[in-house]
């Protein structure tokens, strides 16, 4: 009968075979809090994935499952090596042992049996601390220059009020299935085995599990904050809220939470980095002969010289007029001025007639160097 073969829990966690349990713990956490059965609602696949995730993590979180799993993988019929705890140079065959009444099981029930896996029982979860929270909200133009407080609402995982966050509800007790050993024989075939207390997974102790909670110590709710968003964010920026991300579960401590700014635009400037842009129109005249002008700026009106002779398209800088850095509070940008001339419009004899004066003493023709160039 063909068998479902399944992925490698090295490759389902994306990680070397030599990984230490640091990087091990670290691809996991990653994975949980993408696959999370809490942050994907309703997707099935997500929460397949979520499981198989935790059945690796499991296996290679544990030295001795490990190293079974790295011995023997998912295949029964692997013979002469020997298992944990066993003398090197004792070898077992496995194929010979009837640990089922069947003559014969498979591997992985054996796996079950030696780590207290079987039977459907299963060892109390490993305590982590809470997942981050990302949240976008929008801002006025004014809000991202300036900084602002602003009121989120939002949905998280919160520690449950009946347990206090623990998920278990009274004082631990002494195990009875193990007396408070931690630990139960198992026997197949011929062997014997000393293997994590099922009931208690380990510890000696049990405890009741929070019914408000189902011993996961959070429960869904909502937080009201004010975030104070610094001055000179832009669209894309986050500012991080430590410690109001999930719960962690069993009393470990919460994520963070991340605010992700996004910036209406403004009718006047334009942004780009911390420098600002517009466009101002000036007179003939001004171009013309020069002019001291006055233009918007984020701290009121200020004087702008426009030399003599100015084309229209013209940018002019303003040092430190722009918008305050969020890394350097103390540096701000430039603001820069692009000139527009507004020709005026000749409904007037006396202006007509002023305008051809003035194409009689000027008449250079402005296109002549684009003509030269062109037939270059």
């Amino acid at each position: 009968m063909p068998t479902t073969t399944k992925q490698d829990y090295y490759e389902l966690l994306g990680v070397d075979r030599k990984a230490n349990p640091k990087d091990i713990r670290a691809a996991y956490r990653r994975l949980a809090r993408k696959y999370h059965p809490d942050l994907n609602p309703g997707d099935k696949s997500s929460e397949e994935k979520f499981k198989q995730v935790q059945e690796a993590y499991d296996v290679l979180s544990d030295a001795k499952k490990r190293q079974m799993y790295d011995q023997f993988g998912f295949d029964a019929d692997r013979r002469g090596a020997a298992p944990p705890e066993q003398d090197p140079g004792v070898q077992f065959d496995f194929g010979g042992f009837d640990f089922g009444g069947q003559g014969g099981t498979n591997f992985r029930d054996l796996f079950g049996q030696f780590f207290g896996g079987g039977a459907g029982q299963r060892t109390a979860p490993e305590a982590e601390p809470g997942s981050d929270l990302e949240y976008e909200i929008s801002i006025s133009f004014w809000e991202a220059v300036r900084g602002a407080v602003k009121k989120l609402t939002y949905a998280r995982l919160e520690p449950c009020n009946t347990c206090g966050g623990s998920g278990q509800i009274g004082s631990p007790q002494t195990c009875t299935t193990c007396g408070g050993k931690g630990q139960v024989s198992q026997t197949s075939g011929k062997m014997r085995f000393n293997v994590a207390c099922p009931h208690c997974g380990g510890s000696g102790r049990v405890s009741t599990p929070c019914r408000e909670c189902g011993g996961d110590g959070r429960v869904r709710g909502t937080e009201t904050i004010d975030v104070r968003i610094p001055a000179g964010v832009q669209t894309g920026s986050r500012v991080r809220v430590p410690g109001h991300g999930n719960a962690g579960t069993h009393g470990q401590p919460a994520g963070d939470l991340y605010i992700v700014t996004r910036v209406e635009p403004h009718p006047y400037f334009e942004r780009r980095g911390d420098d600002l842009y517009t466009v101002v129109p000036i007179t003939v005249t001004e171009a013309a002969l020069g002019a001291k002008i006055e233009v918007p700026t984020l701290d009121g009106r200020s004087l702008l010289r426009v030399p003599p002779g100015t084309s229209s398209g013209q940018k002019l800088r303003l040092r430190e007029k722009g918008v305050a850095s969020v890394r350097q509070p103390t540096h701000r940008g430039n603001l820069y001025v692009e000139l527009q001339v507004v020709v005026p419009k000749p409904v007037d004899e006396r202006v007509r007639n002023l305008l051809r004066e003035l194409a009689k003493l000027e008449p250079e023709d402005p296109r002549r160097e684009l003509f030269t160039r062109a037939t270059a």
